[in-house]
């Protein structure tokens, strides 16, 4: 026997390690590939260690000064190995640092993390276990060989993380001549680490800006390829960047070809520092509408991929790519524990208001980025002012809407400069396309005063304009819904046609509502017509028509409000039916009734019964061509 043999150690693991891994991996980590970004960060930091220590010690460098981290996939032999050139561990060291978590026991295991989640919790990747024991999750042995900086003897732990470890004195031709070698012998249905294209998609995901270099050699023997040199962009001066390096960082974690229209790179200092590196893409991402979709901001601690689940934005930027890099939280809590984070409550805040500052500096400095900008995001923006009470006057200044009278999208303030003597609201009008909105008859009297009308066509305007309920003190008003009080508004054109009531058409209406009776609310004569007969508007309280269709249609609403009937008293059509003999009865019974009609379908529904619509038009027809021959 040989004497590294006689001094195997064998210790016995205090706690049911089996029950703590399974808390580990189910509790702590919901990904296997984090085992290895949790060796990457722990090689990682024996080199950090190994630099400082190296200020006083310089000779602990020896002849091999710069740090790095190998990755060996050995196919053949099942195998992975990770090492690095770092500090390294003494017998002692390996004993502690590799038995803390099964020494302290399941329960105490689970005050640790608890504890962890606090601000001020203990960051237990720092003790080189809770990490390290996630090779377990891939690997059903585990030999460790490590040489401490200094130090002339090297030490190797084993373990099946079972029931117990083993500690020997490793023979030193086996052993790095600084540092730690990790060696994974791995289980059938985790080969595929043996991969180069797995491992390194890892790498580059999840550890590709740890400040160490990391390389992969392809087989026991074979050339190192170098797959991370060590830097993080994002932590390099603003004026050391060059738009190529953002553009080509940008492709690379957005993972699209275009180039972003705005960049957003800053350090917050102060209570909480961290590091932001943001992008707005250039084009339309396809899922950008799924409801599942979620934001695509990355959380980094220490420059090691954390997730991108943690919301680092509202729902309404999650158009926004990049990442945040902190310090000031412990790399090895699970992704729930994070998102409770006070912490990430305070980035989320900074952050979001960073990038909406950037966007409005963007519409001042660079209108035509912006348009484009606008175009692709501005749908998704515009949730914001129904989700974000906070910001909603921020987004509404923000935000960018077509007219009645012009196809370029312009901003509030513009709109409320407009404004005509006597107007006292911002008016709209909501609808499902573009082309509908601009042939509605609910226009024609603002176009004859010159109002401008705002044209919304994404189904959350349909929702915001009821939680906004001003800009710089104006409120935002339908025009499909209640009266709209254009009397006090003088039309552009002195010769237009009187609207005024004339007694016959006074008594077409009550006739109208009289016979229309329970089909709708009311119907009164109209001073928001001009060229159109008629015309249906919602009732002055509750949703606006387009709101009201929504709600209905998506099971929101039993059945809708009765709408109202606005008729023209100066249009042509209704001043030879009020003028038709009243004894008539029929004729102006089913007149009235067409007219309803009419008016749903400018409103871009159908007729509520279109068999007896089809019974009414042809008697309508039949009279006619009698009363010509």
């Amino acid at each position: 026997m040989s004497e590294v043999e006689m001094s195997v150690e064998k210790h016995v693991f205090e706690a049911d390690v089996a029950k703590l891994l399974h808390l580990m991996v189910h509790s702590v980590y919901s990904d296997k590939n984090v085992f290895l970004r949790e060796l990457i960060s722990n090689a990682a930091d024996a080199c950090e260690k190994l630099r400082y220590e190296a200020i006083v010690a310089p000779q602990l460098l020896g002849s091999d000064p710069a740090p790095r981290i190998m990755l060996t996939l050995d196919e053949e032999n099942a195998r992975l190995i990770v090492e690095d050139n770092g500090i390294g561990m003494s017998r002692d060291e390996l004993v502690e640092s590799l038995g803390t978590i099964a020494r302290s026991g399941t329960r105490a295991f689970m005050e640790r993390i608890e504890a962890a989640q606090s601000k001020d919790g203990a960051q237990l990747i720092g003790q080189f276990g809770v990490g390290f024991y996630s090779a377990f999750m891939v690997a059903d042995n585990v030999d460790v060989v490590s040489r401490r900086a200094g130090s002339d003897t090297a030490w190797h732990w084993a373990s099946d993380g079972k029931g117990s470890y083993t500690v020997s004195a490793a023979e030193p031709a086996d052993a790095p001549a600084r540092g730690t070698r990790i060696t994974l012998h791995l289980m059938d249905d985790a080969k595929t680490y043996t991969s180069r294209w797995t491992v390194e998609r890892i790498v580059k995901d999840q550890s590709g800006h740890v400040p160490v270099p990391i390389s992969i050699i392809e087989k026991p023997g074979a050339e190192p390829a170098q797959v991370a040199d060590g830097t993080a962009l994002w932590t390099k001066q603003k004026s050391e960047i060059s738009k190529e390096d953002y553009t080509d960082f940008y492709r690379g974690v957005a993972g699209q070809y275009d180039e972003p229209v705005l960049t957003v790179h800053f350090r917050a200092e102060g209570r909480h520092e961290y590091t932001a590196l943001a992008f707005v893409p250039g084009s339309k991402p396809f899922d950008l509408f799924d409801p599942d979709r979620k934001g695509r901001m990355k959380l980094y601690v220490k420059r090691v991929f954390i997730t991108d689940e943690a919301e680092l934005l509202p729902r309404y930027l999650r158009f926004v790519r990049g990442l945040v890099d902190t310090a000031d939280l412990p790399l090895n809590v699970s992704r729930e524990m994070i998102q409770e984070s006070p912490l990430l409550a305070s980035i989320r805040k900074g952050l979001t208001n960073r990038v909406l500052t950037s966007i409005e500096k963007l519409a001042e400095s660079e209108p035509e980025n912006f348009a484009k900008l606008w175009e692709n995001f501005g749908s998704v923006i515009k949730e914001g002012i129904y989700e974000d009470f906070e910001r909603h006057t921020q987004l509404l200044a923000l935000s960018r809407f077509r007219t009645a009278s012009d196809d370029t999208p312009r901003g509030l303030s513009d709109y409320v400069k407009d404004m005509k003597d006597g107007q006292s609201a911002i008016y709209y009008l909501t609808g499902d396309n573009l082309a509908q909105l601009q042939g509605s008859p609910q226009l024609e009297g603002f176009r004859a005063r010159g109002i401008e009308v705002l044209l919304l066509t994404d189904p959350v305007d349909s929702f915001w304009v009821t939680t906004a309920p001003d800009f710089e003190g104006k409120p935002f008003k339908s025009i499909t819904q209640g009266a709209a009080d254009l009397a006090g508004i003088a039309k552009r054109d002195s010769d237009a046609a009187s609207s005024e009531t004339s007694p016959a058409v006074a008594e077409f209406v009550t006739f109208a509502k009289a016979t229309l009776g329970e089909a709708v609310s009311d119907v009164r004569a109209s001073d928001r017509l001009t060229e159109s007969a008629v015309c249906l508007v919602a009732p002055e309280h509750g949703p606006d028509r387009q709101l009201q269709k929504m709600l209905q249609g998506a099971g929101r609403i039993e059945g809708a409000a009765k709408p109202v009937l606005e008729i023209n008293p100066g249009h042509a059509l209704i001043a030879a039916l009020a003028g038709s003999p009243a004894e008539d009865h029929a004729f102006r019974e089913d007149a009235v009734k067409l007219l309803l009609d009419q008016a749903r379908v400018l409103d871009g529904d159908k007729p509520e019964d279109p068999r007896a619509f089809a019974e009414r038009l042809s008697r309508v027809f039949g009279r006619a061509l009698q009363a010509n021959r």
